[in-house]
């Protein structure tokens, strides 16, 4: 089990942090500032989904004129960990 913090870029929300299980599933997922009540909805979805599953859903979502999102930002930080 892996706690991990990730500092997001180019979006509200100024950290995540999630638990990474040993058999590959995330969990505890939070966010630090951001749209709360969107970031709580995104963190129960994902709640014990396989990171990859999570990272392949989530990637390239984009909010408003922004290049990123905060589930993007979710995506990059589960493929960097």
């Amino acid at each position: 089990m892996k706690e991990v913090t990730y500092k997001t870029s180019g979006v509200c929300a100024r950290a995540i942090h999630f638990t990474r299980n040993d058999d590959g599933t995330i969990t505890d997922v939070s966010f630090d500032g951001g749209c709360n009540g969107n970031l709580k909805a995104i963190s129960k979805l994902v709640d014990g989904m396989k990171a990859e599953e999570i990272a392949a859903k989530l990637k390239g979502n984009i909010c408003g004129f922004k290049h990123t999102s905060c589930a993007d930002q979710l995506a990059k930080a589960l493929t960097e960990v």
